[in-house]
């Protein structure tokens, strides 16, 4: 899952003095992280290190990661005339060399390991944008969504256009599957997703299986079991699931069987060994149920993570395979 390479001594050393954006439009520098994990873990496929606010970042406007608290924006967009004031989508384009760049060095260093693309879904990062910075109930934006819809919609679809460019520059340069990360849809209801957020994260999907038509298109959301049909109906291929749902569920709940994606809950890494591979084990029978399961875990991995059980874990899930 994301953020596998926090948690590794070799990460932190690299990223001394660098802030999180600066690495993450520095191509060598994001394809040696993106390939830490793989090198140390032995997993099957690297994810394509970035952030959800690059794109922001990429079109000049003033956002800064801020260590222990997350994206910080300098000004809110929060009215009409903010969003109009945004740049053109379009300007992304000519932005974009160092991601492209990037991509093809990680893909390079991977070799054979296939790279997941990765961006946010365009309700958490339009979200961001409206709040200023990470919320816990995200009023400012649900009240816009409920008293300003034709404001949300136009942010909604300005994110979405860039989201859509930022991830298939990511295509374009080699990789061979997309994750679309919606960190904050958990928190609405199945009327506000389907009228607020699904059309526009359907813009994304739309954009990537138009440019790449077999190309597998993740969408995760966390605390969204409530919201999986809505999801795939959204233009995935493949469903994320996080820890809170056993797969099996997710499954049942879906109007059609597809691959899923997950679901080791985190805190099995801090729990004993036997109950983390008991835990383990059960993820994967669940997963048994849906044409394809991709084994991982059901949100991003803590900083504090030891990497060896990381590591451990990884051999285990493999005998299981075997």
């Amino acid at each position: 899952m994301r953020q596998a390479g926090r948690s590794l001594p070799e990460y932190r050393k690299v990223r001394e003095g660098i802030s999180m954006l600066d690495a993450c439009l520095t191509p060598d520098l994001v394809a040696e992280i993106t390939a830490q994990p793989v090198r140390r873990h032995r997993v099957d496929a690297g994810i394509f290190f970035s952030d959800i606010v690059v794109p922001l970042r990429l079109l000049g406007i003033g956002v800064d990661i801020k260590p222990g608290v997350g994206p910080v924006l300098d000004k809110p967009v929060r009215t009409a005339a903010d969003v109009a004031a945004l740049p053109s989508p379009e300007l992304i384009d000519d932005a974009l060399a160092p991601i492209s760049e990037a991509v093809s060095l990680s893909v390079k260093e991977l070799g054979t390991t296939p790279l997941i693309g990765f961006c946010g879904a365009p309700f958490t990062v339009a979200s961001y944008m409206v709040e200023g910075g990470p919320s816990k109930q995200h009023v400012r934006t649900r009240a816009m969504i409920l008293s300003e819809p034709a404001t949300w919609h136009r942010l909604a679809e300005w994110v979405a256009e860039v989201s859509a460019r930022f991830l298939a520059a990511q295509v374009r340069a080699g990789a061979r599957a997309v994750q679309v990360f919606d960190s904050w849809a958990g928190h609405l209801s199945v009327d506000n997703y389907r009228e607020a957020v699904a059309p526009h994260t359907q813009r994304v999907f739309s954009h990537i299986a138009e440019l790449a038509p077999e190309l597998p298109r993740i969408h995760f959301a966390v605390g969204a079991s409530h919201l999986l049909p809505q999801m795939l109906d959204a233009g995935a291929s493949v469903i994320g699931v996080d820890h809170r749902i056993r797969l099996s569920q997710a499954l049942s709940s879906l109007p059609r069987a597809v691959p899923l994606q997950g679901n080791i809950d985190p805190a099995s890494l801090f729990a004993s060994e036997e109950a983390r591979f008991k835990h383990a084990a059960q993820v994967v029978a669940d997963g048994a149920c849906a044409p394809g399961h991709v084994v991982n875990l059901g949100h991003g991995v803590p900083p504090e993570t030891d990497p060896q059980v990381l590591t451990d874990l990884v051999s285990f899930l493999h005998g299981i395979r075997a």
